[in-house]
């Protein structure tokens, strides 16, 4: 897999072996088997009286290459006691002869940080990321982190890092034990050199990790420790077990010592690497490294222009979230609003941001003035003359964006770039009154913008690459995951996922019950059911954008009159306190019994039945009949080349509408069923309940060919 390590020695005898894998020094077999070799090779000199291991470049190692871990599902790399890495980590390093220290910079994750924990010292900079992200892999550490990390930092403080998989920087890893000091990163090297020395005349603690024990509990009390985390795991993620695999091996170590938990933890895995949780998760982590290559695009060589100053139109929720997030990360914004009223409100929303990052503890109130120093208030165009970007942030409504868009052109200089908000309506309806439809561009945030970590990157035939690649950089910078989608209706996310909702209204419409289609597709893991979630958004968004499909695919599209009948009684979702559920002061949501008269009067408008095996649905036969036909629509939007790659939309599902990340995504969930089950199950369903279900003619040519669903497409395709 490439890699290696280099081994210089000094007059001070005191060995530096360099990590050497760009670009973040990843641990592979490669890297592993040369690290044993340096090792050897110092052990064995006679001029060398200590160890320091360091990365290349500022960067001591960001872990195990991802590539790896296919060898490891397939045996290689594995001895009779465990991994590799557990032999060399162990038998290597920990157990040398001579003391070795770890100069950390940059990052030290997963494997990295193993290594580091195998040195009897480590030493860091302030700014160093170091941490145990395993578990979001779906699977454990595998290199002995499960038995090293509470030594060092304690079984809370332990637990907490793997089972969120959050870092810690290097002054709270020095506040904890992690590291034993925190020095300038050009004095790295010089005072990992001197520890080791130090160790080496005795001058300081010679210490294995593995045997530390002054910061364990006592059984009784770590048992108590224990218990509760494995509570928390079942309460947060109660579909996943390897949180609760790593706990069982930490408590493994604690009641049989490290080794048992050693051994414990490599059997464990190997299980899990084989798993589908794992599969799915790594499946996504790829999918993810890959959004920011469009071909076409990205490949042109094309660098970002600067982007400084953004204004905003429209200072709503959404507008003063996107504002919020762009000073955050350095750029001047101008907020216009139509009155000061408004412009009051959407600057007030700024600060609520801001001040509740404060209370968190995320933002310094220095910072924070800095921060809302950063923005502008104005109720005119004026101010837009000099902006690099501009981002309509308004209610979607055709005329208005339409309007917004013509001024923008008359103010704005030509290479502003222009971008609309929009969730749903077509771009180049948006722009048809303007001359600039090479420098229009859709950039979807989603609610709250300030937190959803998806950005839905709209392009039209006409858009210029240029702007894509200003506006990734945009992405990138305020920290979102960028998918870069075809214009039409919907895009991805909301195009895939309208069928949601209608499926579960069809089929309380035909029998099922409300509450028990959210209970199984919660269950399934989904963070909310169909129709809490209409709750949440609000009947007037969903009935506006449930319009727009019925618009654009009137022929697969299923008309109920339930929301619009609730909503005549004002009824409208969470903001009346009362939907689909009743909701008290704190939002918390309950049944009510009334639903079941507006489903009566919808039934009896509609002229339909109740369908007898609809009333006794499992939970299985609900998650496949309004999951299906979300995974049909997926098809269809990929077949039309709105996405670029079908990893692209795995992963707008699971940020932009929260799919299930331990599932793998929309498309490579229907790959793990079956594209020939799928279609048969909507083939049956289409000739029961009509053409909502009908499968997509692309659906029909994989499942007739026992292909996968993401199957690459012709990259010649025109896109939408």
């Amino acid at each position: 897999m490439g890699g290696t390590t280099t081994i210089s020695v000094g007059s001070d005898g005191v060995a530096i072996i360099t990590i050497i894998n760009p670009p973040a020094n990843s641990l592979s077999f490669d890297v592993l088997n040369s690290l044993k070799e340096s090792f050897d090779q110092a052990l064995q000199r006679d001029d060398v009286k200590a160890i320091v291991v360091t990365g290349a470049k500022g960067k001591f190692s960001g872990g195990f290459d991802l590539n790896v871990l296919g060898g490891l599902r397939e045996g290689k790399g594995r001895s009779k006691h465990g991994c590799e890495s557990v032999h060399i980590l162990s038998n290597t390093m920990e157990t040398a002869r001579k003391p070795s220290v770890a100069a950390i910079d940059g990052v030290a994750l997963g494997g990295g940080l193993e290594v580091a924990m195998a040195c009897n010292a480590r030493i860091s900079t302030s700014t160093t990321q170091l941490g145990l992200p395993e578990l979001q892999l779906g699977i454990i550490p595998g290199g002995g982190g499960t038995q090293r990390l509470p030594r060092l930092v304690g079984l809370t403080k332990a637990l907490e890092m793997m089972l969120t998989s959050k870092p810690v920087h290097g002054e709270e890893a020095h506040n904890l034990g992690l590291v034993d000091a925190i020095v300038p990163r050009d004095e790295l090297l010089e005072n990992a050199r001197q520890k080791a020395l130090d160790i080496y005349a005795r001058r300081k603690p010679w210490v294995s990790s593995l045997y530390r024990t002054d910061k364990i509990e006592p059984l009784g009390e770590a048992r108590e420790i224990l218990n509760f985390a494995r509570a928390q795991a079942r309460k947060q993620a109660p579909n996943l077990q390897h949180p609760h695999v790593c706990i069982d091996v930490i408590e493994e170590g604690i009641v049989s010592g490290p080794h048992a938990g050693i051994l414990k933890e490599s059997d464990a895995f190997q299980v899990l690497l084989k798993t589908d949780i794992c599969k799915s998760l790594v499946h996504l982590f790829f999918a993810q490294c890959g959004t920011t290559k469009v071909p076409g695009v990205t490949d042109l060589g094309l660098k970002p222009k600067q982007i400084r100053t953004v204004a905003i139109v429209g200072g709503g929720l959404m507008g003063s979230g996107i504002a919020t997030a762009l000073i955050l990360n350095g750029y001047q914004v101008f907020l216009k609003e139509v009155n000061q009223k408004f412009l009051d409100a959407g600057l007030g929303r700024v600060k609520v941001n801001l001040t509740s990052s404060v209370k968190k503890g995320k933002l310094t109130k220095e910072k924070f003035e800095k921060t809302i120093s950063r923005i502008t208030g104005v109720l005119d165009y004026e101010s837009f003359k000099d902006v690099d970007m501009v981002i309509e942030a308004v209610v979607d409504n055709v005329s208005l964006k339409q309007e917004i868009f013509s001024d923008l052109e008359k103010y704005c200089s030509p290479n502003c770039i222009l971008v609309s908000n929009t969730s749903t309506i077509d771009l180049n309806l948006i722009g048809e009154k303007t001359k600039s439809h090479d420098r229009i561009i859709g950039a979807h945030f989603f609610s709250p913008a300030l937190v959803m970590p998806l950005l839905e990157i709209v392009r039209t035939t006409k858009t210029s690459p240029q702007t894509v690649v200003d506006l990734l950089d945009v992405a990138k910078k305020i920290r979102k995951t960028p998918v870069v989608v075809g214009n039409r209706t919907g895009f991805a996310v909301n195009r895939m996922f309208f069928p949601y909702t209608q499926a579960a209204l069809l089929l309380v419409e035909r029998g099922a019950g409300v509450y028990n289609i959210d209970r199984a597709i919660t269950k399934f893991g989904m963070p909310m059911g169909p129709f809490r979630l209409c709750d949440h958004v609000g009947f007037v968004v969903a009935v506006a954008s449930g319009t727009q499909f019925v618009y654009s695919f009137p022929e697969r599209t299923y008309k109920s009159m339930l929301i619009p009948l609730m909503q005549e009684d004002k009824r409208a979702g969470e903001t009346t306190r009362k939907g689909f559920y009743l909701y008290n002061d704190k939002c918390k949501a309950s049944p009510d019994r009334e639903i079941k008269k507006y489903i009566k009067k919808a039934r009896e408008i509609s002229g339909i039945s109740v369908e007898p095996e609809l009333r006794k649905l499992s939970d299985n036969d609900i998650i496949e009949m309004v999951f299906f036909p979300v995974v049909n629509e997926a098809c269809r939007v990929y077949a039309e080349g709105i996405a670029v790659k079908a990893a692209d939309l795995d992963i707008a599902g699971v940020m932009g509408m929260g799919f299930p990340p331990y599932r793998g995504g929309i498309m490579f969930w229907g790959d793990s069923v079956g594209s020939k089950y799928i279609y048969e199950r909507l083939n049956e369903w289409s000739k029961l309940y009509g053409d909502f279900f009908k499968p997509c003619d692309y659906l029909a040519q994989r499942a007739a060919l026992g292909a996968p669903l993401s199957s690459p497409l012709d990259q010649t395709k025109s896109r939408l």
